[in-house]
């Protein structure tokens, strides 16, 4: 049984692994972005919007496509102290790896790379009362990912002009972790216009 769990352990190191051949970063295959997710890190240039009570402090459960290839972002946060469920859905533009979200004002989301069976990075355009601001976002298939995988993200913000203060790593600081993987119905919102 020790063996069992041995070579089970190791399964899982190894198959985090970065390998530089499998990134895609253009014709995007939405379909192997479906399934569950956990939020890595995150950074933006307002770092208050993904500290601790920032409106964008969000634990990503899964990604799923829609029927108009749109994708529907299942998160939740903290909303005076209990877990919150959401549905976010995307809809798609024109452009792969590319859609718009009309929540709190005028929102973009690209995909900006993936390997699909391990990471994929996402970075949001979002416009709230006048003032626009950047967030890319880290999402592995695994909890926790190994330092090889943070420093693609990092070089992604640097790329986007954020440095390591804008950076948050989420790991093991999920306050819904345990409840989130077997969670209750989301609410869903839906994309005005």
């Amino acid at each position: 049984m020790a063996l069992l769990l041995l070579s089970l352990g190791l399964g899982l190191v190894c198959a985090q692994d970065f390998n530089p051949r499998r990134i895609v970063q253009r014709n995007y295959d939405v379909s192997k972005v479906s399934g569950t997710w956990y939020s890595i890190s995150m950074a933006t240039d307002n770092r208050k919007r993904i500290e601790e009570d920032g409106d964008l402090r969000i634990f990503i459960e899964s990604i799923q496509v829609v029927e108009d290839s749109g994708l529907k972002l299942s998160f939740h946060f903290m909303l005076h102290a209990e877990c919150t469920d959401v549905a976010m859905v995307c809809g798609k533009t024109g452009k792969n790896g590319e859609y718009t979200i009309n929540y709190l004002g005028e929102n973009s989301l690209r995909i900006l790379e993936a390997d699909y069976q391990r990471y994929v990075i996402l970075h949001m355009q979002s416009s709230r009362n006048g003032t626009a601001s950047q967030v890319l976002a880290l999402y592995g298939r695994f909890p926790e990912l190994k330092s090889s995988f943070l420093d693609r993200f990092d070089k992604a913000c640097k790329s986007h002009g954020l440095g390591p203060e804008k950076i948050i790593r989420f790991s093991n600081q999920d306050p819904c972790y345990a409840r989130s993987r077997y969670p209750s119905r989301p609410s869903v919102l839906e994309p005005t216009g």
